[in-house]
């Protein structure tokens, strides 16, 4: 195998949380400037052109690729039972709106849409809806039948309507659970996922997998089967992201290297599940849902922040003991009566009341608005936040227009006449052949590395992912801190190995793979280089 000298690699785990960062809003809004559409414009032009020229059954088919360019990112969150799904779509909504315990919408597959007003519809196996008002608390009611006076049988989805700030650009697809903890194989996977939900799901461009603690090998099977309900497009670097949620419930005396740190243990575990799905997520990240439902929501109340300055003030003793175990924190003598006391619990759980414990010691007098900033920052929501950015907003040109690309190549493959089946396909090459389609190029690449079509060695693996999974220069090189200077220095030398990689190193599908790979490090470099 050919050989060179490569950047230091880093490590695919989030970050420590830090006090005092803020909300999601700061994340999602601040200054960040439109993802391009220039990708999707062509595409749109392109499928303009191409409905003038076609039968009106090919058409149809056309007028369902432009409607889904037009809409926002389609991001389905998937999981095994009991991961915490529900609760992570609360925190990214910012409502606490989807139901998280046990009910009949745990199985059934919800579609949460921006709407100028908040509305909740079923919909229904032949194509009708009734529209369902939301229960006293705001959320999606849990018995969603007998509300809408039909069997559960009938019912295929729902949607949900929300002035949620996130939807604007994504619309989360919230799932059954997937499969219990002793499936082994996807085509068990598969047979948890029936015609209804497979349809629910159909649009969806983008998915965000949520883990157990378990480690187990076949996630990456349930995630590709996941990814193949989707919208036909295998799962990788480029369209999907991994959360292990629960990272507050992790022992940090079973892991090894964990040094009694909570979060590092569930860091580590991340790491570990990231090496077992290779290359089909772009990251794995650690995340308390709980937490981040609580302070995205609206939950974290200045009643709360009282109740917590009191516990603050008790002696070192008390608290320590408090916080051992749930029943030793709510059954203790303590100024703060039992309901109190489980409320917390119920908001923060013993991790979060014991970070703010910490955020008050440090600062007695700190307000409720930044003892909240930094109960989320604890949550690991910040870097989640963050990384659907990279990964899925600031690329949803390119997984939109890739998806679009992939409909209509199973258009050309399905269409009526010889002819037609010609003028799709040239549709398809002039498109690829756009200086912008790189990108486009980049994803089949990483997809391939993703299903196993195409292998490299894991340290090549990982160099293509990342460069290909990020998008600040000095993480696709993993040269954090570098100078702009020291970073066009490693793109071109990087350029030119994967080229010489390609021409002599290499398998058909790996030149295939390598070519991909140079044009990025090249382009990275121009990018670098301009003044």
């Amino acid at each position: 195998m050919f050989a060179g000298t490569r950047p230091a690699r880093g490590t695919i785990v989030a970050g420590t949380p830090v006090f005092g960062q803020e909300g999601a809003a700061a994340v999602v809004d601040a200054a960040r400037p439109r993802p391009s559409r220039i990708l999707g414009d062509a595409v749109t032009s392109a499928c303009t052109a191409l409905l003038g020229q076609c039968t009106e059954a090919t058409a149809e088919g056309v007028r369902q690729v432009l409607a889904r360019l037009d809409a926002p990112l389609q991001v389905a969150v998937a999981g095994r039972i009991s991961s915490g799904k529900s609760t992570l779509v609360n925190a990214l909504i910012g409502r606490r709106v989807a139901p998280t315990a046990v009910g009949e919408c745990t199985h059934l597959v919800t579609r949460f849409s921006y709407g100028t007003a908040d509305r909740v519809e079923v919909v229904l196996r032949d194509g009708s809806r009734r529209a369902l008002p939301f229960d006293a608390d705001g959320m999606i009611p849990a018995d969603v039948a007998s509300r809408a006076q039909v069997p559960l049988s009938e019912v295929s989805h729902l949607e949900a309507y929300l002035t949620s700030a996130l939807l604007t650009e994504l619309t989360v697809i919230d799932t059954p659970g997937l499969g219990s903890l002793d499936m082994a194989s996807a085509a068990r996977t598969t047979a948890l996922l029936d015609d209804t939900s497979r349809s629910a799901l159909a649009g969806a461009e983008a998915v965000l997998y949520v883990l157990t603690q378990s480690v187990r090998a076949e996630d990456s099977e349930v995630l590709a089967t996941f990814a193949a309900a989707t919208a036909g497009r295998d799962a990788g670097p480029v369209n999907a992201l991994a959360l292990l949620n629960k990272a507050d419930t992790v022992a940090p005396e079973s892991v090894e290297g964990a040094g009694g740190n909570v979060w590092r243990a569930a860091s580590l575990l991340a790491a570990g599940q990231a090496q077992l799905l290779g290359p089909r997520v772009a990251d794995v990240l650690a995340v308390v849902g709980l937490l981040g439902e609580t302070c995205e929501s609206g939950r974290f109340d200045s009643a709360d922040a009282d109740a917590l300055r009191e516990l603050a003030r008790l002696d070192e003793d008390t608290r320590t003991a408090m916080l051992l175990s749930a029943d030793l924190f709510a059954s203790l003598d303590c100024p703060l009566n039992t309901a109190v006391r489980q409320r917390l619990l119920e908001r923060l759980d013993l991790y979060g009341i014991a970070c703010a414990m910490r955020a008050l010691d440090a600062d007695p007098e700190m307000t409720v608005g930044r003892l909240r900033a930094a109960l989320y920052g604890a949550s690991g929501m910040t870097r989640v936040r963050k990384r659907l950015t990279e990964v899925f907003s600031a690329r949803a040109d390119g997984i939109k227009a890739a998806a679009a690309l992939a409909s209509l190549t199973s258009l050309a493959q399905t269409s009526g006449s010889a002819e037609e089946q010609t003028l799709v396909r040239g549709t398809i090459e002039r498109l690829l052949a756009l200086p912008e389609a790189h990108q486009l190029r980049m994803m089949e690449a990483l997809t391939l590395l993703a299903g196993g079509a195409v292998e490299l060695p894991a340290d090549l693996t990982e160099e293509a992912v990342r460069l290909g999974s990020h998008t600040d220069p000095g993480t696709r090189l993993a040269m954090a801190g570098a100078s702009r200077a020291e970073l066009a220095a490693t793109a071109l030398e990087r350029a030119g190995w994967w080229r010489s990689f390609a021409s002599f190193g290499a398998t058909t599908g790996q030149e295939r793979v390598a070519h991909v790979v140079h044009r990025a490090y090249f382009l990275l470099w121009q990018e670098l280089t301009q003044p």
